[in-house]
């Protein structure tokens, strides 16, 4: 086969993953014991108020509902003495077109965040709480503070203590059950979920497994799934955004299951006391890992994970020198591809090789049409000749997929370019170019997809090529294919790409006028 067919296939292969890239996943990191990992949690936890075991006689209880609002310097939340729920829970640090970022819908949905119940009906989300404490403010100076809930029938008892920080999105979370024939919490069926929208990356239940990242989708879940041993939390998330339950207390079993058209995963833990830590905010992998409770695995860097997470650094890097995130991929852009430039060189070389010793391989497929065998082995003496190697061309560019799709899931997910401007009317690199409005409810884009589109023309007209007529014709449209569908994607990703394409411009140019003195 020509070299051009299998660049021709290359390219279409890398456009067919490219849209389906979503549907790739890696196995996080083997993850330390939870347990171990949350023993500086309990110790902090141990300074609060020992709390006094439920007796099981039942207590007078509340008829009517009681909030009990929580400021802290990330986050505003109100809790609900209906089930000792969360009823609100609104990030202070990020933003969008409403405004604050909310992590729990307005109208709770089937089951609500951290439903506790005897049974995995979580009977116990309809029932009021009696209530110990007050509404809690903790930007004022105070570092920590607790609420207590309880319940308890004839039959059993339960008692819930919230613990809060100012500084960190987590908190921790203790329930002592009594005569509790079975005791389940859940996350429900919305905390965390910002963003069901955006569907590019995983929305749901997530549980961790020893090393494997379980992801689980409500249309999936015609049964329920048990998962025993080596569970390490269990999450609810979206692009950006993400709550988590992290067991302190052994846990023997999470289940996942189907309620009301919504995935709900749940943790099934034993009477006496039942210790988490939960976490309720933004997918910031550094802070994520300075707490120490694995869920900074909670990040997809996807199938080329082990080139992703370098990457990722490296763009962190960039930015904390140059303060703009636009700038950082572009220099990310230009390092990348260094590495890159003496396999390139060879490939254009190779190409323009190709091109010159077209017409005599024409003479050959001519003479020896016939003969496939003869045809072969005078084409190999021919490359032999003029020391040129059929895969040349295409080699480079099998090599660098792993990278441009490493990259492609950086951009994708990194929360860090939420609402990051780069310059002009770039203003989230995290949103597609929309500077030229809609025309009959479809996107017109913006400048940069157009300019990558331009650059792609140009490096094909630029380009050494060997292609017959018909190849020739089908490569036209990739640029215009490219195009559209960059139109949708993040700024980010189309400002990588553009600047991609105008290094390859430049490579192309200077290896040409170089081929040319040599031919002079």
């Amino acid at each position: 086969m020509e070299m051009d067919k299998r660049t021709l296939i290359a390219i279409i292969l890398s456009i067919a993953i490219l849209v389906g890239y979503q549907y790739f996943f890696i196995k996080p990191v083997p993850l330390k014991p939870v347990t171990e990992q949350a023993k500086a949690v309990q110790k902090e936890e141990k300074k609060q108020e020992a709390v006094k075991p439920v007796s099981v006689p039942a207590a007078a209880l509340p008829s009517e509902e009681k909030e009990i609002k929580v400021e802290t310097e990330l986050y505003s939340a109100t809790l609900s003495s209906t089930g000792a729920t969360i009823k609100k829970w609104e990030l202070k640090k990020h933003k969008d077109k409403d405004g604050l970022a909310v992590l729990l819908q307005k109208e709770r949905g089937a089951v609500p965040p951290l439903a506790v119940g005897p049974q995995n009906n979580f009977s116990l989300s309809k029932v009021n709480f009696s209530v110990s404490g007050r509404d809690i403010n903790l930007t004022k100076g105070t570092n920590t503070s607790s609420v207590v809930f309880e319940y308890a029938n004839p039959e059993y008892s339960i008692r819930r203590t919230y613990t809060f920080y100012n500084d960190s999105y987590k908190f921790g979370l203790k329930d002592e059950v009594a005569n509790f024939p079975e005791y389940w919490i859940t996350l429900g069926t919305d905390f965390g979920i910002h963003d069901r929208k955006d569907t590019t990356e995983h929305i749901g239940p997530v549980i961790l497994k020893e090393a494997d990242r379980i992801e689980l989708d409500a249309k999936k879940l015609k049964e329920v799934k048990s998962y025993q041993g080596g569970l390490k939390w269990i999450a609810m998330e979206d692009k950006y955004f993400f709550a988590a339950v992290v067991p302190v207390t052994p846990i023997d079993e999470a289940k996942a299951w189907e309620v009301q058209d919504a995935s709900i995963v749940a943790f099934k833990g034993k009477p006496g006391v039942n210790d988490f830590i939960v976490y309720a905010g933004p997918k910031e992998h550094d802070k994520l890992k300075e707490l120490n409770l694995g869920l900074e695995h909670i990040i997809d860097f996807g199938f080329f994970s082990i080139i992703s997470r370098p990457l990722f650094w490296l763009l962190k890097f960039f930015y904390n020198f140059m303060g703009n995130y636009g700038w950082a991929i572009v220099l990310l852009t230009i390092v990348t591809r260094i590495p890159f430039i003496p396999l390139i060189n060879k490939s254009q070389k190779s190409m323009k090789k190709m091109q010159d010793i077209q017409p005599k391989m024409a003479e050959i497929k001519e003479k020896h049409k016939k003969d496939p065998q003869r045809m072969q082995k005078e084409t190999m003496e021919l490359y032999k000749k003029y020391k040129v190697n059929p895969l040349g061309g295409c080699l480079p560019m099998l090599l660098q997929i792993p990278v441009f799709f490493a990259l492609y899931k950086i951009l994708s997910i990194a929360i860090e370019l939420r609402g990051a401007p780069f310059m002009l009317w770039i203003t989230d690199l995290s949103a597609p170019d929309t500077l030229f409005g809609q025309a009959a409810g479809f996107s017109l884009g913006g400048p940069l997809p157009y300019l990558m589109g331009i650059t792609m023309v140009i490096q094909q007209k630029m380009t050494p090529s060997t292609m017959d007529p018909k190849q020739a014709k089908l490569m036209m449209f990739m640029p215009i294919i490219f195009t559209f569908m960059f139109l949708n994607f993040a700024s980010g990703l189309v400002l990588y790409w553009l600047v991609n394409n105008i290094l390859s411009i430049v490579q192309q140019f200077y290896v040409n006028k170089k081929l040319a003195k040599e031919t002079a």
